[in-house]
């Protein structure tokens, strides 16, 4: 029976605290004063403007459950889907093997050239030019590459 009395005071943080509640209760009851089902407005200046208000203004029938289409019939099962997945998977993986580091070099590349240099016709046999057209080109082409010289100061 000798308990203290300030157990049994409201204090000035309790005060606090039951005033925030009231504010945020009283916050969220007006919030639910804004209509949800309002309409948007709508820029007048829009060029879907006349359409969109036609759409919205038009009496049309809410499709029904019958309108549903049925489900389609030529659409593979599920363990299909799992089989062509594990084949897919088996497939990278031979790849990644295939091309692993280690698997393959740049040695006897000199087969590979001469075959391209013989599908590429006689007379080429290096970068260098050996037509007088091909040079002009080029000296032409440097000429006009050069940047200009900086601005005077």
């Amino acid at each position: 029976m000798n308990a203290s009395l300030r157990l049994f005071v409201i204090g000035r943080h309790a005060l606090r605290t039951g005033g925030l509640i009231g504010c945020l209760a009283v916050g969220a009851g007006l919030a639910g004063c804004a209509n949800p089902f309002a309409p948007a407005p709508l820029d007048k200046a829009s060029a879907a403007a006349p359409e969109i208000t036609a759409l919205a203004h038009s009496n049309k029938p809410f499709p029904t459950f019958a309108q549903i289409p049925a489900a389609p019939s030529d659409v593979r099962a599920d363990r299909a889907w799992g089989k062509a997945a594990a084949e897919l998977e088996a497939q990278s993986a031979e790849l990644s093997r295939a091309t692993a580091p280690g698997t393959w070099s740049l040695n006897g590349t000199s087969s590979f050239a001469q075959k391209a240099q013989a599908d590429a016709g006689p007379g080429v046999t290096g970068p260098e030019s050996t037509t007088a057209d091909t040079e002009a080109f080029a000296k032409q082409a440097r000429a006009r590459a050069t940047p200009p010289p900086p601005p005077k100061k």
